[in-house]
């Protein structure tokens, strides 16, 4: 799994012209899935979005997590992130999971967020979004789960 996280002051999404999800403070999350990810990696990587200490604390260093900011989290799947842009002009997407398998993780990263009593909103799967995003920072912070299992 892919995750962008970037440090948002407000953020919303919609579809079909009404708004989907809508936070204040907090992360937007980018989510990809990969044909390889496992359920495990949905859990990992929630603990980790929720763990990070990338918000500033009262001396303006990054010291606090989204938890102790009491931030929220708006996520939107996104399967581009696998796209392989090496050969020709098109991307290949062939490394994205497909789309059950992907829905399922989604909805695994999405319950793991809230079973840390985080404020989650979203997108909808598989649809076309439109996306308002109020950058802090800017801070943008990449998280491949493929990186941890290289690590090990």
């Amino acid at each position: 799994m892919k995750a962008v996280l970037q440090r948002v002051k407000e953020c919303k999404v919609s579809v079909d012209n009404k708004i989907t999800g809508h936070i204040q403070k907090g992360w937007f999350v980018l989510l990809g899935i990969s044909r390889k990810d496992e359920p495990e990696d949905a859990s990992f990587l929630a603990r980790k979005t929720v763990s990070l200490r990338a918000f500033n604390d009262t001396n303006d260093k990054m010291n606090l997590s989204i938890k102790e900011i009491n931030g929220q989290i708006l996520v939107i799947s996104q399967f581009t992130l696998f796209a392989n842009c090496l050969k020709g002009r098109r991307p290949s997407f062939v490394d994205s999971a497909p789309p059950e398998f992907a829905q399922e993780l989604y909805q695994n990263y999405i319950h793991s967020l809230k079973n840390h009593e985080i404020d989650v909103e979203t997108g909808i799967f598989g649809k076309k979004m439109s996306i308002e995003s109020f950058a802090d920072g800017p801070v943008t912070l990449i998280i491949d789960t493929n990186d941890r299992k290289k690590a090990i």
